[in-house]
């Protein structure tokens, strides 16, 4: 055994002595770093072994743990098995997340919001303790949430969902009606109150235009279509308006007979067409004779896309003769041929052939026809397929060729883009020769019923029929120079102002004290207000344009009714809105509340009797009732 092989076992056990103290003192002090150093060792040899042990006792406690938290939440989860997220809930996590997503991105870099939605809560809305609806509930906001489909029932409003530039927006509108602003003093030779913006002819209560008459024909109270002095005058008013606020047409001149042609005519062989003098028109005019059958008719062909409107002077001589037009749809590709016959027919419809008569004394007798020839379309497709007519744009429609067949004479063939003073005219002359000369007024020939009131037998007159077919008769003599045959008329049909409704007129007292002239001459009277205002107007107009003796006569009468109007007008004012008439009055029964447009008409009328009456009272009014119309009222004590 070595030196140090010694020292260490006597350091180890601690129990080794010798007799040489020096010796031993001496060895320990050589030994003792050696023996610290191999200590040190030992010691870093057994560590390892310490934090082993530790690694494992913590892994130990983390399974623990994860167990633990497995089987808690295995139990909730037994627990709570039969939980589930209500669809609405979803609905609405998922609607408030687009709806931030949508905001986020148009706010343009701005901040994102942090805060989650909270979904709104169903909740019941108890309606007046009568009945119940689904309402949507904000538990934050403390807000509840009605469904429009509901508001807009229940308090008469209107509202669209609308999209500009991607921003999506919903636009509430207590009245959809709109307010047309005077453009300056009412003239009773220009633009009749805003009738340029009325389009009579494509209304669905209009089955067509008669070929015969060139005035509208009414289904409003009787399907197989009759003449109504007021939607006749209507269509008359409007084009006269239209004529004077429309650019000037554009025309396209296919046949004057005095060489001015812009098409070459096909003439079958057994056909024939020649120019001749008409000595007593001091013009030329163009003859044709044509065999039985289509393939034997003289035809211009054409490409005309945007000139729709045809006239003609015609004279047809035989019962087979007639003018035809095939108008092809380019969206669908299907062609229709328009038929316009001497016979006693309103409208008839075969197949793709729309047939309209010109009347039974159309024969030997010169004519000029005005024609729309999309409105003869659009009605004559109404009339094949009234389940699900197709609606025609007139921007779809081509006229592909223009025919004659028998025999006849014509002139002045054009296609434009309107003739609206043709149309004025043409009303102008159904009054004239559509009056009532013994009692001077254009009589309805339906029965008329309104609830409460004694029915209206045919034969009735309007008074709003009266006073707009003498607005239509006032400018036609103004713009004719001076037609007589306008103002007899026009003078004539002043005569049911002065004959009580009992007896065939249409004047009408309240209170025993105040004229009044009725839309509806029913018993006992009902006072409706737009329709008197209308009768008025006609009274000015006449006023305005006539000479001496009638001038004074319809001023008179127009006196008469602006001071029963400025003493019953408040009668009609609800604070909200206003009445149709006076029912409530006259039968003792609820209110007839008058619809958005009708108190819109209600509204217009006064503003525009402001630029002719300055009594303060009839603008006052004008503007209250228009503020109904943006949801103002009237202040409660």
């Amino acid at each position: 055994m070595s030196e140090f092989q010694l020292a260490n076992v006597v350091d180890a056990n601690g129990s080794a002595a010798h007799s040489d103290d020096a010796y031993h003192t001496l060895r320990r002090q050589q030994t003792e770093p050696e023996v610290a150093t191999r200590c040190k060792s030992s010691s870093l040899k057994r560590e390892p072994l310490v934090f082993f042990i530790m690694r494992l006792n913590l892994k130990a406690v983390l399974m623990l743990l994860i167990v633990a938290v497995m089987v808690i939440t295995l139990g909730i989860y037994m627990r709570c098995a039969a939980f589930s997220f209500s669809p609405d809930f979803v609905r609405q996590l998922s609607r408030r997340q687009t709806i931030d997503a949508l905001t986020s991105s148009a706010a343009g870099g701005q901040q994102e919001q942090t805060s989650p939605s909270v979904p709104l809560q169903d909740i019941e809305c108890a309606i007046n303790q009568e009945y119940s609806i689904h309402c949507k509930r904000d538990e934050n906001a403390n807000e509840v949430y009605v469904p429009f489909s509901f508001l807009r029932q229940y308090f008469d409003i209107s509202g669209a969902v609308s999209t500009n530039n991607e921003v999506v927006k919903f636009n509430w509108m207590h009245s959809n009606a709109k307010v047309n602003l005077p453009k300056g003093k009412y003239d009773p030779r220009g633009v009749f109150m805003y009738f340029e913006n009325y389009n009579v002819e494509v209304r669905d209560r209009v089955k067509c235009i008669s070929a015969a008459e060139g005035v509208p024909v009414s289904t409003q109270w009787e399907k197989r279509g009759y003449f109504y002095p007021t939607q006749i005058a209507q269509f008359a008013l409007a084009h006269y308006s239209k004529n004077l606020t429309e650019a000037t047409p554009r025309q396209h001149v296919l046949e004057d007979a005095d060489g001015n042609q812009s098409m070459e005519w096909t003439t079958p062989k057994t056909s024939n067409m020649t120019r001749i003098w008409h000595h007593k028109f001091n013009t030329s005019i163009v003859q044709f004779e044509t065999t039985i059958g289509y393939e034997s008719a003289i035809s211009i062909q054409l490409n005309q896309t945007q000139d729709l409107v045809l006239s003609v002077d015609l004279l047809l001589v035989t019962n087979s003769s007639s003018l035809m037009v095939t108008v092809l749809n380019r969206d669908s590709k299907h062609s229709y041929q328009l038929h316009y016959i001497a016979a006693e027919l309103l409208l008839s419809v075969q197949e793709s052939n729309i047939y309209y008569g010109l009347g039974g004394g159309a024969l030997n007798k010169w004519r000029h026809i005005t024609r729309d020839l999309h409105i003869d379309v659009q009605k004559g497709i109404v009339m094949g397929d009234k389940r699900s007519p197709l609606k025609v744009r007139r921007s779809d429609l081509e006229v592909l060729s223009i025919a004659f067949l028998g025999i006849g004479f014509y002139d002045n063939l054009t296609l434009s883009t309107s003739d609206h003073l043709a149309h004025f005219y043409d009303a102008a002359e159904w009054f004239v020769h559509n009056q009532d000369t013994k009692t001077g007024g254009w009589t309805n020939p339906v029965r008329r019923s309104l609830n409460g009131f004694a029915e209206l037998r045919p034969g009735w007159i309007s008074a709003m029929g009266q006073g707009h077919a003498i607005s239509v008769l006032a400018r036609a003599y103004w713009h004719s120079g001076g037609d007589s045959r306008y103002l007899k008329a026009a003078s004539l049909g002043l005569q049911p102002y002065r004959i009580y409704s009992r007896d065939g007129g249409v004047l009408a007292q309240f209170m025993d004290k105040y004229y009044w002239y009725e839309e509806y001459p029913t018993t006992p009277p009902s006072f409706v207000l737009n329709g008197f205002i209308y009768s008025l107007l006609g009274l000015y107009d006449l006023n305005s344009t006539a000479p001496g003796k009638i001038a004074r006569e319809a001023g008179k009468l127009f006196a008469q009714g602006m001071h029963s109007l400025k003493k019953m007008l408040l009668l009609y004012d609800t604070g909200s809105g206003t009445s149709y008439d006076l029912r409530h009055l006259s039968l003792g029964v609820a209110p007839n509340l008058a619809r958005w447009d009708y108190h819109a008409t209600h509204v217009n009328q006064l503003l525009l009797l402001a630029t002719i009456d300055t009594d303060p009272l009839i603008a006052q009014t004008a503007e209250r009732w228009k503020g109904y119309m943006f949801g103002k009222r009237a202040k409660h004590n």
